[in-house]
């Protein structure tokens, strides 16, 4: 269902084998001298709400806003070998649900005739932008949903319209400042429960503070590479930067994109892009950030920072990579998609049975606060199918690896398939090609805390990222071996 509502004449013998000659040196330009071509193209096209209030996930109760604070941006490229065309989209929102970006999808390539499956469209994970889908205590926007599908389909096509002979290349920078794991260890008994998530015996809290005596130890490493990918025209102008940094996000009025855009803004500086036509494009993805974010609780106090200080220092980073790159004249694409099935973990019944009675004593009204919101997820959950179809994907550029996942990913399992990998460097990018939820590895499961709590947006079988990782690694190794 819609997201919205295809004899030669005979000739003399000679003349046959001329013809033949002809179009074999035709259609192998490289057996006459000439070079093979990679070209780009790149576009961010606005996705601002024009229509007022909107709806905002991304928190556990729902919010609304009237203003638009800072532009948000589908920020949108298409690759081109020769052989085969790619498009890549990093969306200014917390998360977009399989059906709309499928729908984006299928517009595109009515629009491109860019194959639906050589098409990967990310969230950045703002938690300050419309609602594309429902989540926790919020509904999805639906007036949102109607405008911005078109939208994010439009700038793929201007993308494509804007393809130009370009030079590519990557590198890997650090950012350790901006990252740190959420995710703690806590002494029995003072982590948060939540009588509807699913566990029991919880050892795990996400953000204990500073100087918490029941805080223990961080539960994971983080991931502090801030990898980029650059294009540049065959002169050496700035074309367009795609980065990927492993950090949650910092946190901003709504409606806005967060730090995302304004290290777009300042990555164009920095790269000398401000007067490029068409326009210099930069876009932020986000890597494996399930457990991550800005601020290290292993220090005495909480620093100070803000959007700004945060995409300075990012963007830093990613500019001290940039100039390292070695560019390529050509470099061959593959891409290549799995669907992978999962189970889903469901309440039980006398679970479900006390979550219909919280439900009903609400009346109707919209929960605000924990135990009611999860009693409501259980409700709905149990109405729901009991698996998911994931889609993950691998693209090969040159040497360079992006992986697309529809999940939250923890930092191990980014640090893991980098580790892994036959392409170097390869790109985790998350929240792509849908929204499927936390995925801890099984061991983090067992020990509860809120990024393992069950929810409709959230609700994947333990063994999930294990499943997902080595889909994950098998997608890699085709790709890298393909010719």
């Amino acid at each position: 269902m819609s997201f919205l509502c295809r004899s030669y004449g005979c000739f003399p013998r000679c003349l046959a084998v001329l013809l033949g000659v002809s179009l074999a040196l035709i259609a192998v330009p490289c057996a006459l001298g000439e070079s093979k071509v990679f070209r780009a193209g790149a576009f961010a096209i606005d996705i601002s709400p024009v229509e007022f209030p909107v709806i905002i996930n991304g928190g556990m109760a729902e919010r609304t806003a009237d203003k638009v604070v800072d532009p948000l941006h589908a920020r949108c490229l298409v690759l081109d070998d020769g052989a085969s065309q790619i498009a890549l989209a990093v969306v200014d929102s917390c998360m977009l649900p399989r059906e709309l970006v499928d729908e984006v999808k299928r517009l595109a390539h009515a629009a491109t005739n860019i194959p639906i499956d050589r098409i990967l469209i990310s969230a950045t994970h703002t938690h300050s932008a419309p609602s594309s889908m429902g989540c926790l205590g919020s509904s999805r926007d639906d007036r949102y949903c109607h405008f911005v599908v078109p939208r994010i389909a439009q700038g793929i096509e201007r993308a494509q319209k804007n393809l130009a002979p370009a030079k590519i290349g990557w590198a890997v920078g650090r950012d350790e400042e901006n990252v740190g794991c959420r995710r703690w260890r806590m002494k029995p008994g003072t982590a948060p429960t939540n009588p509807f998530g699913g566990t029991t015996n919880d050892q795990a809290q996400m953000h204990p503070g500073y100087g918490n005596e029941n805080a223990i130890e961080p539960l994971g490493p983080v991931d502090p590479e801030v990898t980029v990918l650059s294009l540049q025209t065959v002169d050496g102008r700035p074309l367009a930067v795609l980065a990927n940094y492993s950090m949650h996000y910092v946190g901003a009025p709504a409606v806005s994109a967060d730090y995302f855009a304004i290290f777009c803004d300042k990555m164009t500086k920095l790269v000398g892009g401000e007067a490029s036509d068409p326009p210099f494009m930069a876009a932020l993805s986000n890597g494996t950030s399930g457990d991550t974010w800005l601020l290290d609780y292993t220090k005495e106090s909480r620093r100070q920072f803000d959007l700004d200080s945060v995409a300075t220092s990012v963007a830093n980073a990613a500019f001290d990579a940039y100039q390292q790159i070695e560019y390529q004249s050509w470099a061959p694409i593959v891409m290549e998609e799995k669907l992978l099935t999962l189970a889903v973990r469901l309440p039980g019944a006398d679970e479900l049975a006390r979550a219909k009675e919280v439900v009903a004593a609400l009346d109707g009204k919209k929960p605000t606060v924990v135990p009611d919101i999860y009693a409501r997820e259980a409700v709905m959950l149990s109405e729901m199918p009991p698996t998911r179809e994931l889609k993950i994907q691998a693209i090969r550029l040159g040497e360079m690896g992006i992986v697309g996942i529809p999940n939250e990913v923890f930092a191990s399992t980014g640090i893991s398939i980098k580790a892994e990998t036959p392409l170097q460097p390869t790109m985790n990018i998350s929240l792509a090609n849908g929204s499927e939820g936390y995925i801890p590895p099984p061991e983090q499961h067992k020990l509860g805390g809120y990024t393992t709590w069950r929810a409709r947006t959230s609700c994947l079988e333990t063994e999930a990222e294990p499943k997902i990782r080595a889909a994950v690694l098998e997608l890699l190794a085709r790709v890298a071996a393909h010719p």
